[in-house]
């Protein structure tokens, strides 16, 4: 009788052991049923109700999720912040009506764009609140690393010659309409051969600060088959056009210590073939070099470490011509660059599709959900070698980690 208690107690203390250790300290904000949630190690907290919200992210400290809400005919979108202090909700600025804006590497301010004027908020008790006009004619922007000025985007004018070229400016914080304040970058001279675009946007720092990439984007209809990948020295001196890809944010990642860039290239507004994984030294002194395997294609890419990148991978279809865009049934790999070694790391099932891959320390997270399911689950594995496990159920979409 004592020898089948201390089996069962080892056995319960086995098992207790392995869910304890099973879930990764991780924190992110989640939209589930259009609504915003938060999860830290095994907790869910719903922050949120009645709204449709979209895009959190994380202010720098951890402290604050900054999001947007709309009705839902997603006509209006207005701005909003949840306090984790305070555990609240609340505006900014009530009349905030924004789809761009972004929290400052340095503090607990936001910069957004309202309408092509440029606002940071002000701080009052520790928080966000009010906000003070930077500039006008902003098309995009992104704050420089060190918190204290935006690299702003003007979009080009059509002029009777013809489209004119794009302006970047390198605007202090405090600019305030003052236009003396406001230093010219750098000018992006265009034309219908080797680089038409009339604005540029996506707006990503190297880790070391010394470069920033962006797309060059064309008029609506071809930007939807093709943009302009480059490249710009902190300094705004050194200019350099990368390559040619759609328009997806998250398909240009930058290395986590290296100036390396990795993108997913080709032209061509459908997922079924030419999406190749791509990575190239900036400056860019080499040839770029493709790891995309002939008969597939990547539709997702993120830095594991300074030799890995983990991508989503399917089949290509060529087959495919007309009628609904077929599903591309995706899973993850794992490439090393150095090597050219790759190899399968997550094997969804029949009908389900492995996306949007995320690091967060050693742990790889991706998205899962069933063809033409409109909610999936978060995945987790630590390291290349680890076991998965399900971290999140039935989200609405990939969720944004504080890291």
């Amino acid at each position: 009788m004592a020898i089948r208690i201390l089996l069962l107690i080892t056995f319960i203390s086995f098992h207790f052991s392995i869910d304890a250790s099973a879930e990764a300290p991780l924190k992110a904000a989640f939209i589930r049923d259009h609504q915003l949630w938060v999860k830290e190690k095994s907790k869910e907290i719903q922050l949120t109700t009645g709204k449709y919200v979209y895009s959190p992210q994380w202010s720098k400290d951890g402290r604050f999720i900054a999001y947007l809400a709309s009705d839902e005919l997603g006509e209006k979108t207005y701005l909003y912040i949840y306090d984790s202090k305070e555990k609240e909700n609340y505006q900014p600025y009530h009349t905030i009506e924004t789809r761009n804006f972004k929290w400052s590497p340095i503090s607990n301010q936001i910069a957004y764009n309202m309408d092509g004027i440029l606002n940071v908020t002000n701080t009052k008790n520790e928080r966000p609140e009010g906000f003070e006009v930077v500039a006008v004619g902003v098309s995009n922007f992104e704050w420089f690393p060190n918190g204290k000025e935006f690299i702003v985007s003007s979009q080009s004018q059509l002029l009777p010659t013809g489209w004119g070229p794009i302006h970047l400016f390198k605007v202090p914080i405090d600019a305030n309409l003052h236009p003396d304040k406001i230093k010219p970058f750098y000018t992006i001279q265009t034309n219908t051969t080797d680089l038409f675009a009339i604005d540029a946007e996506y707006f990503k720092w190297s880790a070391d600060g010394k470069w920033v990439s962006f797309l060059a984007t064309p008029t609506a209809s071809w930007s939807n088959d093709s943009n302009t990948l480059c490249v710009l020295s902190s300094a705004g001196n050194h200019f350099q056009v990368i390559g040619k890809m759609l328009g997806y944010e998250n398909w240009i990642k930058w290395a986590p210590i290296k100036s390396q860039l990795a993108f997913i290239s080709g032209e061509g507004r459908f997922l079924v073939e030419n999406k190749n994984t791509t990575v190239t030294d900036i400056p860019a002194l080499n040839e770029r070099k493709e790891y995309t395997p002939k008969g597939y294609v990547d539709l997702g890419v993120e830095w594991f470490s300074s030799d890995e990148v983990i991508v989503a991978r399917a089949k290509e279809n060529k087959e495919w011509g007309e009628g609904p865009v077929p599903t591309m049934f995706t899973s993850l790999y794992v490439i090393n660059i150095k090597s050219g070694e790759q190899r399968q790391i997550t094997f969804p099932k029949k009908n389900e599709l492995d996306h949007t891959p995320q690091v967060v320390g050693s742990n790889i997270t991706w998205y899962r959900k069933i063809e033409k399911e409109n909610h999936g689950d978060v995945w987790v594995k630590d390291g290349i070698n680890g076991l998965e496990y399900q971290w999140l159920r039935n989200v609405d979409s990939a969720p944004t980690f504080f890291q």
